[in-house]
């Protein structure tokens, strides 16, 4: 079974699914350097765009290549491998002893976390890069096919659908008893958990493909039409828009909100810090390329890479570049922070995880 090992649970809590928690917030616990060095580098052949998770001993991710990999998180080194039907960009979330993902062929997977052995698949009818989240009894993914799923966690059986007009590209956020999904339809779907009852459903203007992230009742995401919207979900109405005064360009990331700022990332190659309540940007900085992974923040410091092969940690209250770590190839995933480590796979297929050496004894 798994367990903490020799990793201390006091160095931080695991990161167990896309954006570290059901509501999506992209916010992680614990503690990191302020200049992490690297522990350990793994390879992956064809490349990797999906997050890994961190649980226990052990990260959980998946490869361009198809497979899925179980590694030490202390040393690297490769425990096991799955082999999926296509390319995974969907970033895998753990409960249970199980390992839940998608693939770009339209399965679902469930695999056993400490053997990699395949407990059971499910077929969409078209590929699935969003990411699962687990609640209540479900394993809540979209497909590209236009519905939302809940599948059972033992089996993969159904458990309710809900049907959309466009694909279902981002992973759904759960708050209470409500699973909020944003679509390529451009609405955001409040369901209830239980049956997949709609409760509401609001027009964003715009394609998105991302994941909203929820704070209380109210939820962020980004869209195609260039726009980062805050939706009141008691009401069902937007609150607010925010669009860059020169700069528009698509927003594919997650928006990660901590406290009350929101931190979103585009393919403007700008960093944006916003305020919660009311959408006025409280800083930007521009980067070198676009970017399409979601920022994560810990603590008072926000962890973003894109396409320039550059990771970033930025303060959170002003932006300050605090530090950088060039990967030497563009990053598509989103950095993972847990026990202590921050963990991160590149386009060109190197995996890095990085921490603080121990000192010699």
């Amino acid at each position: 079974m798994l367990s903490p090992g020799a990793l201390r649970a006091e160095e931080g809590a695991d990161w167990a699914s896309f954006r570290g928690d059901a509501a999506g917030s992209g916010v992680a616990r614990g503690t990191l350097p302020e200049e992490p060095e690297v522990l350990w580098t793994f390879d992956v052949a064809e490349g990797v765009e999906a997050t890994a998770a961190v649980v226990g001993e052990r990260v959980f991710l998946g490869g361009m290549d198809g497979v899925l990999y179980a590694l030490s998180l202390e040393d690297g080194k490769k425990l096991w491998t799955y082999q999926a039907e296509g390319a995974i960009r969907s970033s895998p979330a753990v409960a249970g002893g199980l390992v839940y993902f998608g693939d770009e062929s339209g399965f679902v997977h469930a695999v056993e976390a400490d053997t990699g052995k395949g407990r059971w698949k499910f077929e969409t009818q078209a590929e699935v890069v969003s990411s699962p989240n687990l609640a209540g009894g479900c394993v809540l993914v979209g497909s590209f096919d236009q519905f939302l799923y809940c599948l059972q966690p033992a089996d993969g059986k159904v458990r309710w659908k809900v049907e959309t007009e466009g694909p279902v590209n981002g992973s759904p956020a759960v708050s209470g008893q409500e699973v909020i999904s944003a679509g390529c339809d451009g609405y955001l779907r409040t369901v209830h958990l239980d049956d997949g009852k709609e409760v509401s459903k609001v027009a964003l203007g715009g394609y998105v493909a991302a994941g909203a992230a929820v704070q209380g009742s109210r939820a962020y995401v980004g869209s195609f039409e260039n726009e980062v919207l805050a939706i009141d979900l008691a009401k069902n109405e937007v609150l607010w828009r925010y669009q860059h005064p020169e700069r528009h360009f698509p927003f594919y990331a997650s928006a990660a909100v901590a406290g009350d700022t929101v931190v979103i990332a585009g393919r403007d190659k700008i960093v944006h810090a916003l305020e919660a309540g009311t959408g006025k940007a409280r800083w930007t900085v521009p980067t070198r390329a676009r970017i399409d992974a979601s920022p994560v923040v810990l603590g008072d410091r926000v962890f973003v890479g894109g396409e320039s092969g550059v990771l970033y940690a930025l303060d959170l209250a002003t932006g300050k570049v605090r530090w950088q770590f060039e990967t030497g190839s563009g990053i598509a995933a989103s950095a993972t922070l847990a026990r202590g480590r921050l963990v991160l796979g590149t386009v060109d297929g190197t995996v890095y995880c990085l921490g603080q050496k121990r000192k010699a004894s």
